[in-house]
């Protein structure tokens, strides 16, 4: 009797064969995707499709205009140049004022770093203004200055000096003391010792200072312009807000808050990031 084995079955399994342009395709989408801008650009469009749809569903302009409306009134005030106009004549003060108060944050923390009366008198004033608000001093302001251009930059000084001189300061008591007795050995004292050793070396928390600085400054200055508008017969984008505001304009005065924003935006991205990038990242400071 002879005995028949039947051959073994093999497993069958099926395969998908991925076409190769998908297989490039996916790791370019992820590697898109690790992209900062790319992720930012998503939610901004995000947060304006979310803006759309609440706005249609409460059907009311006056109270909230939608994103393609405001979007109109935004391109309408560059095209005709207002807006534009606006802009440039809140940034000039702006930057005045800022410029003062960097070099003042400057001079009052360098006599900090060389000495204990200015470190008495640093620590002494910022107690005292650091948690005062600018826009708190824009009465006084009016009634030493008027109302001009003057009454502008002493409280764009006021929001930018306290923070940046802080931040400056904590940096300079974080210097290792190491690389103060190099400085020392090396001969160097005064303003040499701050420029040469005290400077790069709490660089982080310069920057840091400077970033909070400038957002405090240009909130400070919108809203003293949204109190009293004109500088030198010549309104801001403040004004530009607050007279729209009054005129029932909606879409612009949106318009207006989202030249604030991207203003805002821009300078994060395009100044302090690499500023950061060359200063701090280069030498290896912070990831």
């Amino acid at each position: 009797m002879s005995l028949v084995l039947d051959p073994p079955i093999r497993q069958e399994r099926e395969y998908t064969v991925t076409p190769p342009a998908l297989q490039a395709a996916a790791p370019l989408a992820r590697n898109a995707w690790q992209q900062g801008w790319l992720r930012k650009t998503v939610i901004l469009a995000l947060l304006a499709a979310v803006w759309e749809a609440i706005a249609r569903w409460q059907n009311n302009d006056l109270l909230l205009p939608t994103f393609l409306q405001t979007a109109q009134a935004f391109a309408e005030g560059i095209a005709s140049g207002e807006l534009l106009d606006r802009v440039r004549v809140s940034l000039t003060v702006l930057l005045q004022g800022y410029v003062i108060g960097i070099l003042a944050a400057f001079a009052l923390t360098a006599l900090a770093a060389s000495t204990r009366i200015g470190r008495d008198l640093l620590e002494t004033l910022t107690a005292m203004f650091n948690p005062l608000p600018a826009i708190a001093l824009l009465p006084l302001a009016l009634l030493w200055f008027g109302l001009g251009k003057a009454s502008l930059l002493f409280v764009i000084v006021h929001a930018v000096l306290w923070p940046l001189a802080l931040g400056a300061y904590a940096g300079f008591q974080s210097v290792p003391e190491t690389l103060r007795m190099a400085g020392r050995n090396y001969g160097l004292s005064g303003l040499r010792f701050v420029l040469h050793i005290l400077v790069p070396a709490a660089l982080p928390s310069i920057v840091s200072g400077l970033k909070i600085g400038w957002a405090f400054a240009w909130r400070t200055l919108i809203a003293a312009e949204l109190v009293f508008g004109t500088t030198a017969g010549q309104g801001g984008l403040g004004w530009y807000i607050f007279q729209n505001r009054n005129e029932l304009y909606t879409d612009k005065v949106f318009a207006g808050l989202a030249a604030v924003i991207l203003i805002g935006l821009l300078v994060d991205n395009v100044v302090f990031r690499p500023l950061e990038t060359l200063t701090i990242r280069r030498w290896g400071m912070q990831r």
